[in-house]
């Protein structure tokens, strides 16, 4: 399965293709669910991905089920600004081949009910209290390195090996 970043209705056109650019350089899977008001092919997202586009390995899916029926939620770690867990304590799994990230959209993250219903899955960046949220691109950013990290970037070195 790999390391997967999974958004939930992205609203920002910048924020997927910067995203998208994280993805690919880490090479890792990008999944999209739902529907979203703009073309990936669109200048904004494909400037904001520069000329990386043809190393991402992009996948749409229509709705939540979709993508849990193919990826189970054992494997999926919840993000939010009301996550439980630091997402520096969070036990990860063991390899980074079990492993999807599933983001929220911008301007209101994955709905409460199902972060309350899966809060042991759920983790959080911490901030002053006073702020609502980072930017979707930067927090997709610091968990997607610090999770290839705890996996010694595996997915990125042993490719370059090859």
């Amino acid at each position: 399965m790999g390391i997967n970043i999974v958004l939930v209705e992205p609203e920002i056109p910048q924020n997927t293709g910067n995203i998208a650019r994280t993805c690919a350089a880490l090479n890792i899977d990008l999944h999209i669910i739902g529907s979203i008001p703009f073309v990936i092919s669109e200048r904004t997202v494909k400037r904001a991905g520069l000329d990386y586009w043809p190393y991402v390995r992009l996948h749409r899916h229509e709705n939540l089920d979709d993508f849990f029926s193919i990826y189970p939620l054992e494997y999926c770690i919840l993000t939010s600004s009301r996550g439980q867990h630091l997402y520096t304590e969070f036990s990860y799994p063991r390899s980074h081949q079990d492993c999807a990230l599933l983001f929220g959209k911008e301007s209101t993250g994955l709905p409460t009910s199902f972060i309350e219903q899966h809060r042991e899955r759920s983790i959080h960046i911490p901030m002053r209290p006073e702020i609502r949220s980072l930017n979707l691109a930067n927090t997709v950013a610091i968990l997607a390195y610090y999770i290839a990290s705890q996996h010694n970037f595996s997915s990125i070195l042993n490719q370059r090996s090859s």
